[in-house]
């Protein structure tokens, strides 16, 4: 994760559930959960090599957000390579050959 990029918020609206953002002063990485509409907070969880702990939240409000967290640029992180189990590998090959 320390490789993407990221963004500054400057839209409510990039603040979708699953988004991950990343404290702007620390290198800490979060994953957005919840909104609470009355109180105008997330629910946001640690994220770290890939596993979400469901089992420690933070509530943080929109607006402190904006200020002290960047969030994961989608395009830079839609290219990043997936890995491909050597299944689907070796099922690739088999249609390519049929």
């Amino acid at each position: 994760m320390k490789n993407n990029s990221f963004l500054n918020i400057t839209d409510a609206y990039q603040l979708v559930s699953g988004a991950r953002i990343n404290a702007k002063q620390k290198d800490e990485i979060y994953e957005l959960g919840d909104y609470d509409a009355n109180k105008r907070v997330y629910t946001v969880y640690p994220f770290e090599e890939g596993v979400k702990f469901t089992d420690f939240s933070i509530v943080i409000s929109e607006n402190e957000l904006k200020n002290n967290y960047l969030i994961e640029d989608q395009k830079a992180a839609s290219l990043q390579p997936k890995q491909i189990s050597p299944e689907v590998r070796l099922m690739e090959r088999y249609l390519k050959s049929a």
